[in-house]
């Protein structure tokens, strides 16, 4: 992948918009990807539970933020 607007990270927003952290995976960034899956799932989780609805918005928030940063991912220069 070339950088950010390159069609590799389109890819991978797309996939991180379908299950969140695929496209970090899809990148070769694992640590990121369990962390953002990890935290989406785990606050729609705790949505589903009648008592701890509010925690949607924030696994929402998160679901977004995969996307986006799956999206301006730019590889360092070495």
């Amino acid at each position: 992948m070339s950088g950010q607007g390159s069609g590799g990270n389109v890819i991978a927003a797309v996939c991180s918009f379908f299950i969140p952290g695929l496209g970090q995976l899809v990148q070769g960034r694992v640590l990121s990807a369990l962390v953002f899956c990890v935290l989406s799932y785990g606050c729609y989780s705790l949505a589903m539970t009648v008592i701890l609805f509010f925690f949607w918005p924030i696994g929402l928030i998160f679901h977004i933020w995969s996307i986006i940063n799956a999206a301006r991912y730019r590889r360092r220069e070495l």
